[in-house]
């Protein structure tokens, strides 16, 4: 723990030796530590007069419990200020993912409880059409930020426009006068709150601060709980792993809904007294010319991002910037080698999960796709829990043995830091039965204990017979030099089982060649044929989460369905094919028709 709680980090960054030091920088605007506690004590007087507002009903989950705040915002400095004034008053932070709509987001929001909610003109119809959806008499009060332009529609000129909602509120009419918004007769706050005879719990390093939803890529987002503790121990070390000091500057433009940005952008920053440069959105054109205006030092990442960077003109002063370290997930060996050489800093890509309860070893000799070394807790097992036998590899680094060495990954030690998921026990009890933490993620382990990421426990791929993980597969698609991305997933044979399906995102100079791209895949791949990719898909754009994780569920249901791929081009290969033919309406058709003869027309729907 860098110190008691985070209102005594935030007390201690903004005293006279280090509160001139900058602490966001947004835009042409910047606020010191300082100036950051000062704002972060005006929202802990908002927080305060909501939660005194709230009606006296000591029942269901609101009983006796802090307060919800449903941030529904870009990466503006609002973000940070309404995370500080819940760290000063005891609050919890609910991020809302701006990617969900309507129903989806409506159950992120009752799931969590939201007492108040805050978003911008940009979001606002957004919101305005999920709460739609929901019954009048439980939707929570909401606050209208406009105080960072980007108005509905992006537009960033002229005034912001009237709110959709019916009765919403004014942030800065709010937060000079809180209490006359939220006194007796105020708006009411939720169904159930905490009655006069509760008393509220004192402020600690224990208190919830945070609501962090999963990426959801496999199924409904789960909400982690990410108390105090959590947050300043992740952030420590995050900022020894990235050797941050407070001269340093993060470059965030992740989402801060998501457990990446605030983990490892802005905790550190916090710990270190550094500062933090918000971007509203991950933008490849925005994001070389905002590393050098903010002078940043360090940026982290989840996801495709360094994929897309790397797809711009390359200009021969791509090197020339301040950048020293990135920190990530999920990058390819291949995309870390050429972003790192390009970009000139250090790129670190670890496994990692908003659960936290698993580490890898980062202090040991790198070795080519492989995460780090794991502890003797992490283990990776079959589906009874057995322990799964060391991966081998042919000459060419391909995996041979993955019906054997691939299971998911463990600790047999327990959740660790992982403090369980909010308002959902029977996940809670699934991740943490039998006194293991089960993650959900495959890998496997080399003979040295080096652990390879292999994809979601749902990225099992079977064909004929076979079992395989997609992950490796997408690895060795990523080393063709005309792709940006690759997404592999299972699709419905006519016989039985799946076949591989890869959706892939070219450079924007490419072209696509069927013929190309089969002999590389028969003569330079080294991919075993059954991995080898039956049905291709060519898009502009994968489908993804606000945290730029590919979204597979949706592919694989979309899968080789021209009337739900949008207009994508897609190519098909037979087993005795040199190349890829196209796959069109009427091949659509025959293997519909294929399928409805095996008896399993079915799978043409799910």
């Amino acid at each position: 723990m860098p110190a008691a709680d985070a209102a005594t980090l935030l007390e201690r960054n903004a005293t006279a030796e280090q509160g001139s030091r900058m602490a966001i920088h947004f835009g042409d605007r910047q606020w010191t530590h300082a100036e950051y506690l000062i704002e972060c004590r005006r929202w802990q007087s908002l927080f305060a007069s909501v939660l005194q507002s709230r009606p006296q009903a000591a029942q269901g989950a609101s009983a006796g419990r802090p307060l919800h705040v449903g941030v529904f915002l870009d990466n503006t400095p609002d973000y940070l200020f309404a995370l500080g004034g819940a760290a000063l008053g005891g609050s919890t932070i609910v991020g809302l993912n701006h990617t969900r709509s309507q129903e989806a987001l409506l159950r992120d929001i009752t799931h969590t409880h939201v007492d108040l909610l805050i978003t911008e003109p940009r979001h606002s119809a957004q919101l305005a059409e999920a709460l739609e959806v929901g019954h009048p008499d439980d939707q929570p009060p909401v606050i209208l930020s406009g105080r960072y332009g980007e108005p509905r529609g992006g537009d960033a000129s002229g005034d912001s426009p009237q709110p959709p909602g019916s009765g919403w509120l004014d942030l800065d009419e709010v937060l000079d006068s809180p209490t006359e918004v939220f006194g007796a007769s105020g708006p009411r706050v939720g169904q159930a709150a905490v009655s006069d005879d509760v008393p509220a719990s004192p402020v600690n390093a224990d208190t919830r601060w945070a609501l962090i939803f999963t990426s959801g890529t496999s199924s409904d987002p789960k909400a982690v709980i990410c108390s105090q503790r959590r947050l300043l121990v992740t952030g420590n070390r995050m900022k020894s792993i990235m050797d941050i000091h407070h001269s340093d500057v993060g470059y965030v433009c992740m989402p801060l809904f998501h457990s990446n940005a605030l983990m490892v952008g802005w905790a550190p920053s916090l710990v270190a007294g550094a500062s933090v440069a918000l971007a509203r959105r991950f933008s490849v054109s925005k994001w070389l010319p905002d590393i050098r205006r903010h002078n940043a030092t360090y940026f982290n990442y989840t996801g495709k991002p360094l994929s897309y960077l790397l797809s711009s003109t390359e200009q021969p002063d791509d090197a020339s910037n301040p950048l020293r370290v990135a920190f990530g997930n999920e990058g390819s060996p291949e995309v870390l080698d050429r972003f790192g050489e390009r970009f000139g800093l250090k790129v670190i890509d670890a496994f990692g999960s908003t659960e936290g309860a698993i580490a890898v070893n980062r202090d040991v000799p790198t070795r080519r796709g492989a995460m780090g070394v794991a502890g003797e807790t992490i283990l990776v097992v079959d589906s009874e829990g057995g322990p799964c036998p060391p991966a081998e590899f042919d000459p060419n680094g391909v995996l041979v043995n993955p019906a054997e060495a691939v299971g998911q990954i463990v600790n047999t030690a327990g959740g660790g830091p992982f403090e369980g998921y909010y308002n959902n026990p029977e996940a809670t009890d699934a991740a943490l039965r039998d006194g293991w933490y089960w993650s959900g993620d495959l890998g496997y382990f080399d003979s040295d204990r080096y652990l390879y990421f292999a994809g979601r426990t749902s990225d099992w791929i079977r064909v004929g017979g076979e079992n395989f993980p997609a992950g490796p597969i997408e690895e060795t698609l990523i080393q063709h030099p005309d792709l940006i991305a690759a997404a592999v997933y299972g699709v419905p044979d006519h016989h039985s089982g799946d076949q591989v399906m890869a959706a892939l995102v070219l450079t924007p100079e490419a072209q696509f060649s069927p013929v190309e791209f089969a002999q590389w895949l028969d003569s330079t791949s080294g991919l075993p044929r059954a991995w080898r990719p039956k049905y291709l898909r060519i898009s502009t754009e994968l489908p993804g989460t606000g945290t730029n994780k590919i979204m597979k569920r949706q592919l694989a249901l979309e899968k080789y369905r021209p009337d739900r791929c949008g207009g994508d081009p897609m190519w098909h290969r037979s087993s005795s094919n040199e190349s890829f033919e196209e796959f069109g309406d009427v091949e659509a058709e025959s293997l519909r028709a294929d399928l409805t003869k095996a008896g399993r027309a079915r799978f043409w729907e799910i």
